[in-house]
C-alpha cells in the first residue's frame, strides 16, 4: 500500500522544540518534492516548508523562517521537519504530502499522510 505516516507531535511549552518524521511506504519518496503543511483549529491549511527532488532546495513559509528546516533521506524513504523556537501560533495539525510538484500556495495532489498534532501551550 502506498502511503505516507506523520508522526512526532505533541505537547511542548514556548521556545521549546519538536522534530516531525513522515515515512514514505510502498513507494520510493525520489523524484518528488516533499511537503509539509499544518491546519490550525478553525483555519485553512496553510503551506509550512517543502524540499525539492531536483536539487534539495528548500522553501519556508515567512511565519517558520530560521525556525523550521526541512530535510529529506531518500534511502531512509523519509521526509523530516525540525521544529525550533516553537510558539502558540504554530498549533496545528500537520500534515506531510508528496507530490512531483509543491508548492506552498496550493494543495499537492499525489499523496497525503495522516496528520500530527502539534501543541504549543505552557
Amino acid at each position: 500500500e502506498v502511503q505516507l505516516q506523520a508522526y512526532g507531535g505533541g505537547l511542548v511549552q514556548p521556545g521549546g522544540s519538536l522534530r516531525l518524521t513522515c515515512q514514505a511506504s510502498g513507494f520510493s519518496l525520489d523524484g518528488f518534492d516533499l511537503g509539509w503543511f499544518r491546519q490550525a483549529p478553525g483555519k485553512k491549511r496553510e503551506g509550512v516548508s517543502y524540499i525539492k527532488s531536483s536539487d534539495g532546495s528548500t522553501v519556508s513559509a515567512d511565519s517558520v523562517k530560521g525556525r523550521f528546516t526541512i530535510s529529506r533521506d531518500n534511502i531512509k524513504n523519509t521526509v523530516y521537519l525540525q521544529m525550533n523556537n516553537l510558539k502558540p501560533e504554530d498549533t496545528a495539525t500537520y500534515y506531510c504530502a508528496a507530490d512531483p510538484r509543491i508548492t506552498l500556495s496550493s494543495e499537492p495532489d499525489y499523496l497525503w499522510g495522516k496528520g500530527t498534532l502539534v501543541t504549543v501551550s505552557s
